[in-house]
C-alpha cells in the first residue's frame, strides 16, 4: 500500500493507498528539528513552525485557517527531536486544497516583524504554561538529566532568554538552510492515488530550495552514577520522572525493549500500575513510555503522588527494575505484551493520519518505509530471553536518573531511595 517517488531535485514523495476511507490526510515534513539547534538559537525550529500560520503572500493567517476548516478539515503541526511537521486532512476530494495551503505556508510565509514580535510573546506564555504544569515540567527536567549540556536536554520551546535573542535574519537563515528540497518529505493517506499526489506536488517542486541535508551532533554521555534533580515547589502532588538511557532506533533491540515497556508500565495491565496503583494506592497516575532517536533513546516512567507515598514508590520502581533483570517475563504475560503492542499497532493505522505519520517517520528515520506486517512479526518472535538480555544490558543503577517536582526542600531522601 505504500509508493515512494523522489523527484529530481530531492523532494520526497509518499502515499499510503486506503481506497475504503473517506479522507485523506497530507503532512509535509521537514528534516530538522531541536536537535538541530546550537545552544543560542535553541527553540528556532518551533518558532519557525509557528511562524508559518501566521501568513503568507496571498493568505492571511486567518484565511490560512479558513482555506482548511472552511472545507471541512484541519490544520496542524509540531516540532519533534528531529522533524516538523505540517499536516491537514479533510476528504479525500479536497487533496489539491490542502496541499495548496501548506505548500502556500512553506513557501511564502513573510515572516511579518509584528507577527514575529507576537508569537515571541505567544511562545513566552507556552513557556510558562508548561512550568505551571508539573507534570509537564518534570519531563523538561528529565530530559536536562539525562542528557546534559546538548541538544536533547533542551527544551524543543527554547528559553525566555534565547526567544528574545532570536531575530528576523536568523529565523529566515535557519528557513533558508533547512528548509530544503533534499530534507523535505511530502507524505498522504487515505483515499488517494500516489500518481495523483505525485503530480500535485511536482506543481510545485521547482519552487522548494536546492540545499544539503542538516546534520546534529551525536548525543553525548558521560553519567557513571544514578543522578536525581529536584525542583521544588508547593504542589497537591510530587510529580516524578524516572529515565534511563536505552538504545537508537535502528538497534535491533529496540522490539524487546518496546515488549519489556509493555510488561513494565505501558497499560493498566502492567506490573507497575498493577503494583503501584491498584495493590498499593499510591499514585493514581503510573505508566511508562519509550522514545528512540537515530543514536540513542530512552525509557521514562511517571507518576504523581502525595509525598508521604514518594520513598515507597522509589523502593517498587527500583524492584520491578531488577525484576526484569533477575526473571524470565512468565509466558502468559509475555504473550498478553506482545498482544497488546501488536494490537495497538493495527488499531492505530486504521487511521489515515497515523498512516501518514508511519509513512513520514519511517522515510525521515530510516530512508525507508517498513511494512508494518513485517515490524509484527518482529514483535511476535521477541522471546523471554530477549526481554530479560535487554533488560540486563539498559536497566543498570549507572543510567539511572529521577527528576521531581515536588514540596520537598532536599533531595537527602530521595537519594537514599535511589542507592545514591
Amino acid at each position: 500500500m505504500y509508493q515512494v517517488t523522489r523527484l529530481d531535485n530531492g523532494l520526497t514523495v509518499a502515499t499510503a493507498r486506503m481506497p475504503h476511507m473517506a479522507s485523506v490526510s497530507l503532512g509535509l515534513w521537514v528534516a530538522v528539528g531541536g536537535r538541530y539547534e546550537p545552544k543560542p538559537l535553541s527553540g528556532i525550529s518551533h518558532f519557525i513552525e509557528h511562524l508559518l500560520f501566521k501568513g503568507t503572500r496571498k493568505r492571511s493567517a486567518k484565511e490560512i485557517s479558513q482555506s482548511v476548516e472552511g472545507i471541512g478539515g484541519y490544520l496542524n503541526a509540531f516540532t519533534s527531536e528531529e522533524n516538523t511537521c505540517y499536516y491537514s486532512k479533510a476528504r479525500y476530494d479536497r487533496f489539491d486544497e490542502l496541499l495548496d495551503v501548506l505548500a502556500d505556508m512553506f513557501l511564502n510565509s513573510v515572516f511579518d516583524p509584528v507577527e514575529i514580535g507576537k508569537e515571541r510573546d505567544v511562545i513566552k506564555e507556552e513557556l510558562a504554561m508548561y512550568k505551571d504544569e508539573p507534570h509537564q515540567y518534570v519531563q523538561e527536567l528529565l530530559n536536562a538529566t539525562m542528557w546534559p549540556d546538548q541538544p536533547l536536554g533542551r527544551s524543543i520551546t527554547g528559553t525566555t532568554r534565547t526567544l528574545d535573542r532570536i531575530d528576523r535574519p536568523q529565523l529566515l537563515e535557519h528557513l533558508r538552510t533547512n528548509y530544503i528540497a533534499p530534507g523535505t518529505l511530502i507524505a498522504a493517506a487515505g483515499r488517494i492515488e500516489h500518481r495523483q499526489v505525485v503530480e500535485g506536488v511536482q506543481r510545485y517542486a521547482k519552487q522548494f530550495r536546492p540545499g544539503v541535508r542538516p546534520q546534529f551532533a551525536k548525543a553525548a554521555n558521560t553519567q557513571t552514577r544514578p543522578d536525581v534533580r529536584l525542583f521544588t515547589k508547593k504542589t497537591e502532588q510530587t510529580q516524578l520522572a524516572f529515565g534511563i538511557r536505552t538504545c537508537s532506533r535502528h538497534d535491533p533491540r529496540r522490539y524487546a525493549l518496546r515488549i519489556l515497556n509493555a510488561v513494565l508500565g505501558e497499560n493498566m495491565s502492567s506490573r507497575l500500575f498493577q503494583t503501584i496503583r491498584e495493590d498499593q494506592g499510591l499514585a493514581y497516575s503510573v505508566y511508562s513510555s519509550i522514545s528512540f532517536f537515530d543514536d540513542v533513546g530512552d525509557l521514562v516512567i511517571s507518576a504523581g503522588l502525595d509525598l508521604d507515598n514518594l520513598e515507597k514508590t522509589i523502593g517498587i520502581i527500583l524492584r520491578e527494575l531488577d525484576r526484569l533483570t533477575r526473571e524470565p517475563v512468565p509466558t502468559a504475560e509475555l504473550r498478553r505484551a506482545r498482544d497488546y503492542v501488536i494490537g495497538q499497532m493495527d488499531l492505530s493505522l486504521e487511521n489515515s493520519e497515523n498512516q501518514m505519520m508511519w509513512a513520514g517517520e519511517n522515510l525521515l528515520g530510516y530512508g525507508h518505509i517498513f511494512n508494518p506486517d513485517v515490524v509484527k512479526q518482529q514483535f511476535a518472535k521477541v522471546r523471554a530471553a530477549e526481554v530479560r538480555s535487554v533488560a540486563l544490558e539498559i536497566l543498570r543503577p549507572d543510567r539511572y536518573n529521577l527528576a521531581l517536582v515536588s514540596p520537598l526542600k532536599k533531595k537527602d531522601l530521595v537519594e537514599k531511595a535511589m542507592r545514591i
